[in-house]
């Protein structure tokens, strides 16, 4: 389940990747597998070990992928890459965690080659407000780890612009997952037992893998109103030739 369009990210074969707050590595697969380098980068050494095993199992099953793959940990605020590392990087519902999204912002730009992209996905504002209203256990303090703010549009864009970067597109994403988090914060964020949750967990996984029309239909109309995450693409003013020197990793 993707979350960033790989179309307005503008990603070629080639190109060098971050994955910032990669999870278990859904936008890092997809970036290999359209031939990019590919570095996915979190703090969680669970995720970036399960990260690794896949991107293994992955290439020893025969899985048509033409880029590479490297999990690093590291910190938002302190990333471990040169200046200027990276032709895109992703950050996808990275910033809503960090204490200090500014400075994890500056990181991001300083490591973008100049005529880069990034993409950043946060929640959008709605569904998110509906989500703390129902629960305080679904974000910090009491979440360990939760959200520590809501983005609207223009702050978000603002915060960018700040970080010397320019934003220029954007979009909605996942509609269909709103109302589950709702339903979850209702009943106690905890609760993945109780049936309710479970049905429509079971639904959500049927999408992924089934991606029925219907389903994709309901996503374009209700996204941009009910759309869980919020998406904004923008570009370090400079040149746009990639850089030719190798990456190393710190």
């Amino acid at each position: 389940m993707l979350t960033v369009d790989y179309d307005r990210l503008g990603l070629a074969p080639g190109e060098r990747l971050l994955d910032l707050g990669c999870g278990f590595g859904r936008h890092a697969y997809e970036a290999a597998r359209r031939g990019a380098h590919v570095v996915a980068c979190d703090l969680a050494p669970g995720e970036l070990a399960q990260v690794r095993a896949t991107f293994a199992a992955m290439s020893e099953a025969g899985e048509q992928h033409h880029g590479t793959c490297q999990a690093v940990r590291g910190d938002a605020t302190r990333l471990p890459f040169p200046d200027q590392s990276f032709d895109r990087v992703i950050a996808s519902e990275v910033l809503e965690h960090v204490d200090s999204d500014d400075a994890a912002l500056a990181e991001l730009t300083r490591i973008l080659r100049p005529g880069g992209v990034l993409a950043v996905t946060v929640p959008t504002w709605f569904p998110e407000k509906v989500c703390w209203a129902l629960s305080d256990e679904y974000h910090a303090p009491k979440a360990v780890g939760g959200h520590v703010r809501i983005y609207r549009r223009g702050e978000l864009r603002r915060r960018l612009r700040r970080a010397g970067l320019a934003p220029y597109t954007g979009h909605h994403a996942h509609a269909l997952h709103s109302p589950y988090w709702w339903l979850r914060c209702a009943v106690g964020p905890n609760r993945d037992d109780h049936r309710l949750v479970a049905a429509y967990r079971r639904l959500l996984e049927w999408d992924i893998v089934r991606q029925p029309r219907i389903t994709r239909i309901a996503e374009r109309v209700l996204s941009p109103v009910l759309g869980k995450s919020l998406v904004v693409y923008s570009r370090k003013p400079g040149s746009d030739s990639p850089r030719e020197t190798e990456l190393v990793v710190a």
